[in-house]
Parts: structure tokens; C-alpha cells; sequence
């Protein structure tokens, strides 16, 4: 007889031949340039549920340039299986044919030559155009939104997230999670939950003082005539990855236990399905579906990963989105006798120039930004080289932002954030104010001056990395290596903690690091209350106007090993 799970491989398997399990079943036409709405929206409906997922918007409400990433690691279980795979592998791995839109999609080769066949990706009113089309055949569909939301453009700034909030709302998300939203302070959070149309979840956000749950850990809908339950699990690592004192008054945690309690009270309660809005990051997720019985999918969020087939854990399936808007999932699902007996997945490409936009949308969105379109416009340099941050070590973005702190600080040595967002910008493009916002607007932006010793820079690298590279995940937090200026060092992934990194260098005299000596090193986004200096994009805007126009040169000052 055959089992549950091995029915839901099937499903797997019929869903990538059949072609609505990721953009195979137009790449043909991709590759004759000829995208249509309508090839890029078809999906044969199935079962009697549809989710809709997107996740990680970091406020890109227009259309913009994202390169994929070149590098993205994976070690223990996980070496070599998606999301761990990039580039040719990627697209061999899902049949896909080189130099098409859906390799321009979802990898970085040839990123920049297909980028003027396929142009830009994203833009909420677009994303509005798909769902309304998917509303339009599944009236009940329903919305989810991973979160990482409200933060990440330079209007989303100046608003405390209200513009996207607003756009979010009309979008008509039915339930949401969080990360980077806590670095808008408690206050401001709250007040704008207080007015949410909906609910704001996270079964492992908890009352710091009482050690008690803070937020609504699972939500409710009756769709196709199933009961289905939405638990959320917000960012596990806040107070560490992010500025606690922002948020005092919550801790956060995995906390699988306590989900493993709400999917067994939701299915007590009669759910028929049960989803997990999270954004935990997707090893953390697989494994925490390893561990915790009864989930049936997972939407995951937090790392940025792309990718066109569901991943089955037991009988749990995970759902990757991708980022900034590139994409919408579909999922459909069938959903009878209080279990997923099958489903249908699409990873929907938001190409800007073939998916109509919204009207309603667009309109709301040019409301928002039109305070601020002088500022958001202002040329401040031009480039001549691809600017871009994903992988796992040093892209051209971090490059440029480290090289602005090492002269406009005065420092021998840059650090700057592993994080995963930030837009691209194409070479011969104006470099706007906007520009340099969408790679490092914050609540946190002070850019500081100090002295480290080459002991202590030698333990900072270390514990990023095992933040990236421990084999457990659970003690991965999900963003990238620390982006260096002026420092060079050899890394083996394959290491312990303590002895992966060697061969520090200060690249300016070709010396290695004195563990002894103190440096001047220029950083920003620390976590620390009380940090002081100018914001990171006066930095950067000032760097670029001195040199005018922006050209790099390729950073080999980091040799990686033990992959």
C-alpha cells in the first residue's frame, strides 16, 4: 500500500513534469523572447486550497535589478542541495535551459547580457496584477507574507513603514510574521499591528518579563471547505542579529517545542491543513520540520532563496519565494479527510515588462514615494561595473560601501553587514540617493570609527563564520560572511569554529595581522546602543561624488576553502 509520503513525492514528481512546479513549462517560449502575462500566470487549478506566498520584500515597491548569488554554501546534511546550489549547477539541477528568462530568474549568470533581454524584476504593483489574476480563478485564495516587510528602502525610512504597510494592506495580505520590522523600535511596531487589518503573527515571539506568549500565535480560515490553520514563527534570532534594546521587551527562539504544542492544539481544534508562516531561514526550517510532526507545509522566508520545486521533509513540503518582490508562489492544494493528499507548486517570475501593472496599485505606490521623488532621484554618481550584494563573501555593493569608509573615515580596515538585501544596479546606470538606500537604509545606520586589535578582528571573523558554516543549523542566524576593506584572510568552511580563518593580511602594506596591534576600523549597523557617527549613506554619497563614477576592480582578498 502505498504511503502518505510516498504520495506526496509523486506530487513532487507530477508537479515538475507537468510544469506548474517552477517556470519549466515556459522556457521554451523564454528563450525566443517571447513572455506573455498569460504564459507566465497559467496554471491548471487543483484540489480545493490555494496559498499565495511572498516573503522578504525589504520595501521594494518598484521594479528593480537583483542579482542572484554567485556563492551560496552549504555544509554538513546540506552541502550541495538546494538552496547550496548556484549558477550552472542550479541550472542543471532543474532542467533549465541557459540563457533563458528563468536562468536570468533565478541564478547570476550572464546576469548582466540577459538583463537587457529580460529587463528589470519585481515592483508591488506588478505582484498586485498576479494576485488579483489568481483571485480572479480561486476567490479564496489566501495571502501570507513572511515578512522582512517594512524594512529596506529609503521611503520605508522616512515613513516608519507606512508606506508599505499601505500597500500591503490593499495587496489584501490576510496574515503576516516579522523580522527586520522590530528594527522600527516596540512602539512603532505596535502601533502599526494595533491597525493591521490582520493578524501579526509569531508562536515564538514572548513577553521578556513574564515569559509568556505576546502575540497570536496561529490564525484561522475556512477555505474550499477545509479548516486550515496558519501558525507563524517570526525571525528566531532578533536580540543577537539585531539590536535588542530596539525591542527590550520580547525574546524570541526557535522554540520547536512549543510549536510542535500548537500544531497538535490547531489539529485538536479540527484544522484540516496545517501551514507555518515562517522566517526562520530555510535550513533552519528543514530541520525544524525534521523535528516537529504534522506541519504540511512551510513557507519559508529570511534567507532569500528561489526556488521552482517544493522540498519534501517526511510529509512536510517547503515553500521558498525568494526575495524583493521577483517572485509569487502558488500553491494549490487538495486538502480532504483533515489531510494534504496532493498539490500543485508555481514559483511565479515577476518580469517587470511583460506583467501588466496594477492601475489601482501603481497609483497608491506613486502616492507614497511623491514626498520624496526629488530626493529618491538625485544622481549622485554613475558606475560603470555591476553593483550587487548576494553570496556569501564580499559583492561589488560591499566593495564600494567598504571603500567609502576607508576614505571618509580615515580607517585601514572596513567591516560591513552580511546581509542579504539590497537591489542591484546595472554598469553605465546612474547611481541615485535611492540606489544607495536600497543597500543600506536602517534604523541603525551610524558608521563608527574605533580601534580593534588583530586578536579581537581574528574572533569577529570567526564568529561569523560559524554563524554561517556550523553544521547545526540551528546555530545559523542566516545572513553572509562580514564584508571586509583593506583586510585580506584564507577561510576552510570545513573548520571548527576558532580555526577557520588565517592568513589575515592588511592589504595596504602586505603584512600579516599582528594579533597585538591595534587597527582603526570603520564599520556600521552595530548593534550596540549609544553608537555614534554619520549615517552610512551620507558615507557612501559623499564617496561618490568625490570619485564621480564608480568603477571596481574584481576582490580577491579573500581565498575560500574546505567546500
Amino acid at each position: 500500500m502505498i504511503s502518505r509520503r510516498e504520495f506526496l513525492q509523486a506530487s513532487v514528481a507530477a508537479s515538475a513534469l507537468y510544469g506548474a512546479s517552477g517556470v519549466g513549462n515556459w522556457s521554451r517560449l523564454a528563450a525566443q523572447q517571447a513572455l506573455t502575462q498569460d504564459q507566465l500566470l497559467q496554471f491548471d487549478a487543483f484540489g480545493n486550497v490555494t496559498l499565495i506566498h511572498i516573503t522578504d520584500i525589504h520595501a521594494q515597491l518598484k521594479p528593480i535589478w537583483f542579482r542572484e548569488p554567485e556563492i551560496n554554501i552549504g555544509v554538513g546534511d546540506v552541502k550541495g542541495i538546494p538552496p547550496h546550489i548556484t549558477g550552472m549547477d542550479f541550472i542543471k539541477e532543474f532542467n533549465l535551459q541557459p540563457g533563458s528568462a528563468e536562468a536570468y530568474a533565478l541564478t547570476h549568470e550572464d546576469f548582466i547580457a540577459l538583463g537587457k533581454t529580460y529587463g528589470k524584476m519585481g515592483g508591488m504593483d506588478r505582484v498586485a496584477t498576479v494576485v488579483k489574476s489568481i483571485r480572479a480563478e480561486r476567490p479564496e485564495a489566501i495571502i501570507l507574507d513572511g515578512g522582512d516587510t517594512w524594512h529596506g528602502s529609503m521611503t520605508s525610512l522616512l515613513t516608519k513603514g507606512q508606506d508599505v504597510v499601505n500597500v500591503m494592506n490593499k495587496l489584501g495580505v490576510e496574515a503576516m510574521t516579522s523580522h527586520w520590522e522590530w528594527t522600527l523600535g516596540t512602539e512603532r511596531v505596535k502601533e502599526i499591528v494595533d491597525a493591521l487589518p490582520f493578524p501579526f503573527l509569531g508562536q515564538n515571539i514572548f513577553d521578556a518579563e513574564w515569559d509568556e506568549p505576546a502575540f497570536e500565535p496561529y490564525t484561522w480560515f475556512e477555505r474550499g471547505g477545509a479548516k486550515i490553520a496558519v501558525i507563524g514563527q517570526a525571525f528566531p534570532y532578533m536580540p543577537i542579529a539585531n539590536p535588542g534594546w530596539m525591542f527590550p521587551e520580547y525574546s524570541f527562539g526557535i522554540r520547536d517545542e512549543r510549536m510542535q504544542e500548537m500544531v497538535e492544539e490547531v489539529r485538536a481544534a479540527g484544522a484540516d491543513l496545517v501551514v507555518v508562516l515562517s522566517h526562520n531561514g530555510f535550513d533552519v526550517d528543514r530541520k525544524m520540520a525534521s523535528r516537529v510532526k504534522g506541519i504540511d507545509v512551510i513557507l519559508t522566508g529570511h534567507t532569500h532563496d528561489a526556488i521552482p520545486e517544493p522540498v519534501l521533509v517526511g510529509e512536510t513540503i517547503l515553500i521558498a519565494s525568494g526575495s524583493h518582490g521577483k517572485y509569487v508562489s502558488r500553491v494549490d492544494l487538495d486538502v480532504r479527510d483533515g489531510k494534504m493528499m496532493g498539490f500543485r507548486h508555481k514559483l511565479i517570475p515577476i518580469f517587470a515588462d511583460v506583467i501588466t501593472p496594477d492601475a489601482e496599485m501603481a497609483a497608491l505606490i506613486d502616492a507614497e514615494r511623491a514626498p520624496f521623488k526629488d530626493q529618491l532621484e538625485e544622481v549622485i554618481g554613475k558606475t560603470e561595473s555591476l553593483l550587487y550584494r548576494r553570496g556569501n563573501f564580499n559583492g561589488t555593493w560591499d566593495d564600494l560601501i567598504c571603500d567609502a569608509m576607508l576614505s571618509e573615515r580615515d580607517a585601514e580596515i572596513a567591516m560591513s553587514p552580511g546581509v542579504r538585501w539590497g537591489a542591484s544596479v546595472m554598469p553605465g546606470e546612474n547611481i541615485t540617493r535611492e540606489d544607495i538606500h536600497n543597500a543600506t537604509s536602517m534604523t541603525y545606520p551610524n558608521c563608527y570609527r574605533t580601534e580593534m586589535t588583530g586578536e579581537f578582528l581574528n574572533v569577529v571573523l570567526e564568529d561569523v563564520a560559524d554563524n554561517l558554516f556550523n553544521t547545526d543549523p540551528y546555530y545559523q542566524q542566516g545572513g553572509d560572511m562580514v564584508r571586509v576593506g583593506g583586510l585580506g584572510y584564507s577561510i576552510d568552511v570545513s573548520k571548527p569554529i576558532g580555526s577557520r580563518i588565517s592568513n589575515m593580511t592588511l592589504l595596504k602594506t602586505g603584512e600579516a595581522i599582528d594579533p597585538a596591534r591595534t587597527y582603526i576600523v570603520a564599520g556600521w549597523a552595530s548593534v550596540n546602543e549609544g553608537t555614534e557617527g554619520p549615517p552610512i549613506w551620507d558615507v557612501v554619497e559623499d564617496h561618490i561624488r568625490k570619485i564621480g563614477t564608480v568603477k571596481l576592480d574584481p576582490n580577491t582578498s579573500v581565498d575560500v576553502t574546505g567546500v
